[in-house]
């Protein structure tokens, strides 16, 4: 697998493939999940807070704020700058308290635009880190499923339509326990699994997410001892609303994340149907059904020039498995902390980027899987025309609508475990107790022909809103 390794120098000395061997395809995911991103989120939750304490409605200055701090304040809540996060770092290596040393960092730069002493004070204002923490990761998560989860989703749920609709009529024998069952058509397939994705995608999308502003241990005990004239609860509210985010009213000291567990939950359904569908087209590619295009230059096998190997559909299916170890983990995990909090769920917080990053290089290689297959119609048509045994579905269906006693019976014993061919079915099918139209009928059937709805269906699906 050889895909998105241009790197720098440095990827290739990282620890974990998705900074390096990934590290092009994980990309988006960084704007997000990096310690970067957490920083400069921090900077904004900060400056925003600081906003919302200085509005003159409050009381809480005795005079207004200079413009000049006004405008510091709402550029740190609009975009930190470049060199921010450096610059946070350098203070939390002397004080060792990352927060903490976002809160220094604002004041600094509201200091130097010019505000008072007692201003500087708002900042960090009746807060717990765990209220900069939870509020951050809530915004990282509502904008990364917004801006790279859905949208990749969405691609790959284009393409299943596509192939839904461009095979709905091409016929292909089923398989139940690995036996030969009622045929069906390769869009079918294809429509049920993107059926089951677009449900998951929804369901990823529903989530609520939510965020916690109310203190050290949730009763606003600072808040209330400062300004007991303050409504902190409905100034809580607004400030969580305000972004677009849902107000948790009940907490310890961290938000519980519940929410979040939810949220693993839902990445990792929507990758168990993914690789459900590598599995699968794994096996039709063994099978000759599926055809895959060779790439230019590209190498299957070591030894075995010959080979076109089904590398797309088994790295994504690793990535996917990596991505679900881990949001299962993070799912049974993050909703228990100890009493009012301990702090075991900020490194497992800080690795939400990594199973995200695995899901979205599963999901990359699974779409360029699925761009280069073809059907082999030939392939499926030889295994098809081989197998009349499964027309005794609809012999015995036809017997049984006939009101013909023991139909199934008659065809369990004719055909099961036994080499049926046309001329064996014909010769079956002219001893049975049925009006000769009937006879006529199932004697001409075909499995290519013995679809149902399958056809229908897949472009039922593929013409259905996403």
């Amino acid at each position: 697998m050889n895909r998105g390794i241009h790197m720098d120098p440095s990827a290739l000395t990282a620890l974990s493939p998705v900074d390096g061997r990934y590290a092009a395809i994980a990309a988006p995911l960084r704007d997000y999940f990096s310690e970067a991103a957490l920083i400069r989120e921090r900077i904004r939750v900060e400056a925003l807070w600081f906003e919302q304490l200085t509005d003159p409605r409050l009381h809480l200055l005795a005079g207004a704020l200079p413009a000049a701090v006004l405008e510091r304040s709402a550029a740190l809540a609009r975009d930190p700058g470049a060199g921010a996060a450096e610059a946070v770092k350098t203070i939390d290596q002397r004080i060792n308290h990352d927060v903490k040393a976002v809160e220094y960092f604002v004041r600094e730069q509201l200091a130097t635009a010019g505000a008072t002493d007692a201003a500087l004070e708002l900042v960090h204002f009746g807060c717990t880190s765990e209220d900069i923490n939870n509020l951050c990761y809530a915004r990282l998560l509502k904008d990364a499923r917004a801006k790279v989860m859905l949208p990749e989703l969405g691609a790959l749920l284009a393409l299943l339509r596509t192939l839904a609709r461009t095979h709905a009529d091409l016929p292909m024998l089923a398989r139940t326990h690995g036996q030969s069952a009622s045929p069906t058509t390769f869009g079918k397939e294809m429509a049920n699994v993107g059926a089951r994705l677009k449900r998951a995608r929804r369901r990823l999308e529903a989530v609520e997410i939510l965020a916690k502003w109310n203190g050290a241990v949730g009763n606003y005990n600072a808040h209330h001892g400062a300004r007991s004239d303050i409504d902190w609860i409905t100034l809580s509210r607004e400030f969580i609303v305000a972004q677009q985010l849902n107000w948790n009213a009940y907490s310890t000291q961290i938000e519980p994340h519940d929410w979040i567990a939810e949220f693993c939950d839902a990445c990792a359904s929507v990758n168990v149907i993914l690789i459900d569908l590598c599995r699968d087209l794994w096996g039709y590619i063994s099978l000759g059904y599926l055809r895959q295009r060779s790439m230019p230059g590209e190498v299957g096998s070591s030894t075995m020039p010959h080979k076109v190997n089904p590398i797309d559909f088994e790295n994504a299916e690793g990535n996917f498995g990596m991505a679900n170890a881990m949001l299962r983990f993070f799912a049974d995990k993050l909703p228990i902390s100890r009493w009012q909090r301990d702090l075991t769920d900020s490194t497992v917080l800080r690795n939400l980027g990594v199973a995200l990053a695995h899901g979205l290089v599963g999901c990359q290689a699974l779409q360029r899987g699925l761009a280069k297959i073809s059907p082999d119609a030939a392939r499926m048509a030889h295994d098809l025309n081989g197998a009349y045994e499964t027309l005794a579905e609809a012999i015995q269906s036809v017997l049984r609508a006939a009101g013909v006693a023991n139909g199934y019976e008659l065809l369990k014993d004719f055909t099961r475990g036994q080499n049926v061919d046309a001329a064996a079915l014909r010769t079956f099918v002219a001893t049975l107790p049925l009006p000769e139209a009937d006879r006529n009928r199932l004697a001409a059937l075909s499995p290519p022909q013995y679809l149902g709805l399958a056809a229908s269906l897949a472009r039922r699906f593929a013409d259905e809103d996403a």
